[in-house]
């Protein structure tokens, strides 16, 4: 007879969706001990939240998060809302023994994100940040043919995460582009993806050297139901605020196993919705992902005869593939949502068994010393050695 997990969710809108649909269906596609109850939705509107719960299925409703937290008839606090509200939230769920599934990016700061990992080791309590791209099929290939030796010697990656949806200056004044909320622009939340691919993939990133633009100075002020790709009830206002963020960030850095790489993140790729791409070059080969293509995995082997040398595309979608197995018969791909339910799944399986599970706590501070660096860098126009 299974058990159940009783879970909270602490915000409802893109990634309480996108939560929301992950602990649903990680039941119905994989084999889990534990079954998900999703128990109780929080957030700060309530006839919206209600909505919202009504809609995914979720128990019952709770406009204070710090009511919930405390609960004994809750196992998991999902923390799905902005980073700045990230640190508080965490340390009082560690504290009340909940394991804790969170959104990246983990904090506004290394102080903040430090907090959140000794609250969480000291409760011992499973704890993780949800970097989905890990879990995306053809991201666990490229780390299985780095394993395998298939790249050899890394020398190179190059990342880039852009976007174009703020690109009219019109575009409201969202919590995003205000440096009390956000902390930084793309820098830090589109960045914080591929930093953490890099790690997966490469290694740790010892120096880095930054530079940010910013395009766009004042913009109207955000009306209701403004949000991510939102503008709301009017795209204009009469009223004007400073945007505090940068609007796009350029990086490179130096690994501690001596591979170099370049990071570019932008809100302004005018045609670019949510391109996500990595490329690593290697002494044996090469690869290269884009997750608008996120069932396909580029590969070149160096040592094959001459005359087949030259990039391959992998489909992903075969049963051998990571997770693939548990969702479609061969050749039927899979989408952005099924990296939320693979999280799920192994996050599951972690609490079941008593696993550790990664990207957590600690993967999110080292990621956000690396960001705060480059932040730093830019500020300063000098290379900046990586917090330890």
């Amino acid at each position: 007879m299974s058990t159940q997990l009783r879970v909270a969710i602490i915000g409802y809108r893109f990634m309480g969706k996108a939560h929301s649909n992950a602990w649903l269906q990680a039941r119905r596609f994989f084999d889990v001990e534990s079954q998900p109850v999703l128990k109780v939705a929080c957030g700060r509107e309530k006839e919206p939240l209600r909505a919202f719960a009504e809609r995914w299925g979720w128990e019952q409703i709770e406009t204070d998060w710090r009511k919930i937290v405390v609960r004994d008839d809750i196992d998991i606090v999902d923390i799905s809302l902005p980073q700045h509200l990230h640190c508080e939230v965490a340390k009082a769920a560690a504290e009340a023994g909940k394991h804790i599934f969170c959104e990246k990016p983990m904090a506004l700061t290394v102080a903040d994100a430090q907090q959140m990992l000794e609250a969480a080791q000291q409760a011992g309590i499973k704890h993780y940040l949800n970097h989905n791209y890990r879990r995306c099929p053809a991201v666990r290939l490229a780390r299985r043919l780095i394993d395998e030796g298939k790249i050899g010697r890394i020398f190179h990656w190059r990342g880039a995460y852009q976007q174009d949806w703020i690109v009219d200056p019109d575009f409201p004044l969202t919590w995003h582009l205000l440096k009390e909320t956000a902390g930084s622009g793309p820098h830090g939340d589109l960045n914080s993806h591929s930093v953490d691919l890099a790690h997966y993939l490469v290694g740790d990133i010892a120096t880095v050297a930054c530079l940010t633009a910013r395009f766009v100075q004042k913009r109207p002020l955000a009306h209701k139901g403004a949000g991510t790709f939102a503008a709301g009830e009017s795209a204009t206002s009469n009223e004007f605020g400073e945007v505090t963020v940068e609007d796009a960030s350029l990086m490179n850095v130096e690994f501690t196993n001596g591979a170099v790489g370049s990071f570019e993140a932008t809100r302004f790729a005018s045609g670019r919705k949510n391109r996500n791409t990595f490329e690593i070059y290697g002494s044996n080969g090469g690869l290269a992902f884009d997750l608008e293509r996120m069932n396909e995995l580029q590969y070149y082997s160096r040592v094959e005869p001459d005359y087949v040398q030259g990039f391959r595309t992998i489909m992903v979608t075969e049963p051998s593939h990571s997770y693939i197995s548990n969702w479609w018969p061969p050749g039927h791909i899979i989408g952005y949502e099924h990296s939320f339910v693979h999280a799920v799944v192994d996050f599951i399986h972690a609490i079941d068994k008593d696993l550790p599970i990664e990207p957590n706590f600690s993967d999110g501070l080292k990621c956000i010393k690396v960001l705060e660096a480059g932040l730093q860098s830019a500020a300063s126009g000098k290379r900046v050695d990586v917090m330890v």
